[in-house]
């Protein structure tokens, strides 16, 4: 069956554009030129395995629709890509922190939009229950405060576990410093960016070939990037 992804954008040429790219590549493909609209799309009975999102809407802000489909039990992990103006850095990392999943900025290849489409729909969502999160050989023992890679017994810190734990949980979207400072140490006074770099360092040498997986965003913070095809 057909992927189906959700385009919202307001400015006519590029929607028809990227409507006719995507379903000439395959694609099931539903429009929007609003963000009221695309959020109700986004959230309802046929909602789409991934949405393109403008930061630029005529009615409301991209970011307040990317933070209605991350609230939604429905759309909560479907992948989110913005198209973003250049300059708008802010923007960018305010999306990021709502949870999207990646950017570009605007003018941009259709070739590479396209690429970014087909990685993002091979993301895995991490297997979570109360007790475990599992990611391929990563299992996260949450009851026990445990972490095997394989059937090896990793030794983590209580904030390396917790960092761990929020990587895995957003696996594949960015998380900005200031986010993971406020989500694991909540703005401590004696917390700075440095701190999360240096438990970030820590963690990749103690999971071995999974540390790879965390990816440095450069100038705004890490992702956790497993697929099953790593």
């Amino acid at each position: 069956m057909s992927k189906h992804i959700l385009i919202v954008e307001d400015e006519k040429d590029l929607s028809d554009t990227l409507e006719y790219n995507f379903k000439n590549a395959g694609y099931k493909v539903s429009m929007s030129l609003e963000g009221n609209k695309a959020i109700s799309l986004a959230t309802g009975k046929n909602n789409p395995d991934l949405v393109i999102l403008d930061l630029m809407l005529p009615d409301i802000s991209g970011l307040d629709v990317c933070k209605e489909i991350r609230s939604n039990p429905v759309s909560k992990n479907t992948p989110i890509l913005m198209l973003t103006a250049k300059g708008e850095e802010v923007d960018r990392i305010l999306g990021f922190e709502l949870g999207a999943d990646d950017y570009l900025v605007k003018p941009f290849s259709l070739r590479e939009l396209t690429l970014r489409v087909a990685a993002l729909l091979k993301r895995n969502v991490p297997v979570e229950s109360d007790e475990n999160i599992i990611l391929g050989d990563l299992n996260i023992d949450l009851a026990a405060h445990r972490v095997f890679l394989e059937t090896n017994e990793v030794s983590l810190t209580a904030k390396e576990f917790d960092l761990l734990v929020h990587l895995a949980r957003h696996n594949g979207r960015v998380q900005t410093r200031d986010y993971l400072l406020e989500q694991i140490w909540g703005y401590s006074s004696d917390v700075t960016t440095r701190t999360v770099d240096t438990h970030i360092k820590r963690l990749r040498s103690k999971i071995g070939s999974f540390g790879n997986l965390i990816e440095t965003v450069r100038s705004i913070g890490y992702r956790l990037n497993y697929n099953s095809d790593t």
